[in-house]
């Protein structure tokens, strides 16, 4: 599949389908680990806040969608081959799907769960959107590589 032969929409539907492929129940496990650590933590070191969970809930979802993202990308089986294949030829669109969900997910946490105003929510989902993106196409693009090369 070259790009010329799929549409902007088709990549899009195709980013989805290849992040749908990840482990989204161990995922959601991390997330949770994640999150209930910081939570912990911040009451622990008494950090007491009307926003006490919007930290935790940040790192949670960070950490949910970097392991069923990355893991979509390092699954060596299962699922259709047309997927897996179209997602080791476009690593870093393959990622945007993961990140575009986190960006989202986020924004809405920070703005109702923490004093952060609309801007400020938006400014935490882009730039930790932005990490996890970086994140997740090196594994993407590393993982596509080793899997073209045969090993």
């Amino acid at each position: 599949m070259s790009r010329s032969e799929i549409s902007p929409r088709e990549s899009g539907t195709l980013a989805v389908a290849s992040a749908s492929r990840g482990p989204w129940r161990t995922a959601g496990v991390v997330g949770l680990v994640g999150a209930g650590a910081a939570v912990g933590i911040d009451l622990i070191t008494l950090h007491w806040s009307l926003g006490i969970l919007a930290g935790p809930a940040s790192i949670g979802l960070f950490l949910f969608f970097l392991v069923g993202g990355a893991g979509a990308a390092a699954q060596r089986k299962g699922g259709d081959h047309r997927v897996r294949r179209w997602a080791q030829e476009h690593p870093w669109q393959a990622a945007g799907a993961p990140a575009a969900a986190l960006a989202v997910t986020n924004t809405l946490t920070q703005y109702f769960l923490s004093s952060s105003g609309l801007f400020a929510s938006i400014w935490t989902g882009l730039w930790h959107a932005a990490l996890l993106y970086a994140v997740v196409g090196v594994v993407s693009s590393v993982a596509g590589a080793r899997k073209r090369a045969g090993s």
